[in-house]
């Protein structure tokens, strides 16, 4: 079994849109399918990508104010997946769950919410729970998914893909999982220290 893995569909989620441009424009000329949500999606198109919705799959819309649009088992499921075992190939299969290859997501701004001096409703409404479980989700299965969990990681995977291609090895998906604990390690102990407060 290989340790480089190809990528093939990216779930691209983000706040911050600056930056991405070149990213996406690289991960398209490889032929690289993306999958995304409201602003996101509408970003992806505006630049003549085609990008499938989030909703399409799970058809579920965007609920709840948006505080739920990516948690749905289709979504998870195709993070998860563990490719290299036959009983997950299968349910992936039975429930028509796609593989996610590659995962673009950033956090709502919690810290500058905070020291923007906004008010207690607008601080929590900023504490993200679809990103962060996908960047946990990308990280944990680093086996086969390569997770890009804020916009200084752009660049890194962006060089990557300029000379090999869109595929990583093991060794690079580790990295990113890295750096994506350590981005949901440092997002966690800021609204821990606002809460203690």
């Amino acid at each position: 079994m290989s340790s480089t893995k190809k990528i093939k569909t990216a779930l691209v989620s983000v706040f911050h849109k600056d930056g991405l441009e070149a990213l996406l424009a690289k991960l398209h000329e490889k032929g690289v399918q993306f999958l995304s949500t409201g602003g996101t999606q509408q970003f992806i198109e505006s630049l003549g990508y085609p990008c499938q919705k989030v909703e399409e799959v799970t058809t579920y819309p965007s609920i709840l104010g948006g505080r739920v649009k990516t948690l749905h088992p289709k979504i998870f499921g195709g993070i998860l997946g563990r490719r290299e075992l036959d009983e997950d190939k299968q349910q992936m299969a039975q429930y028509e769950i796609p593989e996610i290859d590659l995962v673009i997501v950033d956090l709502y701004p919690f810290e500058q919410t905070v020291a923007s001096g906004a008010s207690e409703a607008d601080i929590i409404e900023k504490i993200d729970i679809g990103g962060i479980s996908l960047i946990r989700a990308g990280a944990k299965n680093f086996k086969d998914v390569v997770i890009v969990p804020s916009k200084a990681e752009y660049k890194p995977l962006l060089d990557i893909i300029s000379k090999n291609g869109a595929q990583t090895t093991l060794e690079d998906r580790r990295w990113f999982a890295t750096r994506a604990f350590g981005v949901s390690s440092h997002y966690d102990t800021a609204i821990h220290n606002w809460f203690e407060k």
